[in-house]
């Protein structure tokens, strides 16, 4: 499937950012709706605005305007969670964990792992909040948080 580029709007119309988004190979066709969906998932795991304005988040297919490419949305918050925003997250709770547990030696992977984990987990619980708490529903979020950091 083809990427397509797709801009998160603020309540007020501004671009928050531009994200590239391409779809699984399985679908036979996708319309604009399934793009600009991933789009808002994307905004919301990578914490593009506090957690209480997700809902007034809406997206668009990117409009080519023409001329040189310059970075645009790209001066996210310093909370918001890039990759490299999430890779410190976790790295600064790991170094606690360890810390917390004595400073053993040798297990640095596994305080990496239980760091992201209780980090994915907290994301999962304020997105399955903000949709409502739907009953019977909270693996979704986690499986679909999972799914996301994995890209």
């Amino acid at each position: 499937m083809k990427e397509r580029l797709v801009d998160v709007i603020s309540r007020n119309g501004t671009v928050l950012h531009t994200y590239p988004i391409t779809l699984s190979e399985s679908r036979a066709v996708a319309d604009d709706s399934e793009y600009q969906a991933k789009a808002l998932e994307a905004a919301a795991h990578g914490r593009l605005v506090p957690d209480v304005e997700l809902g007034t988040l809406t997206a668009r297919m990117h409009t080519d305007r023409g001329g040189q490419m310059a970075p645009y949305g790209d001066d996210l918050e310093r909370s918001s969670e890039t990759r490299l925003g999430l890779e410190q997250a976790v790295r600064e709770r790991a170094y606690l964990l360890w810390e917390k547990d004595g400073c053993p030696d040798g297990r640095a992977e596994e305080y990496w792992h239980r760091a992201l984990d209780q980090h994915l987990r907290e994301r999962a619980y304020i997105l399955w909040q903000q949709e409502g708490s739907p009953e019977g529903r909270q693996d979704e979020y986690w499986r679909r948080l999972v799914d996301f950091q994995a890209q």
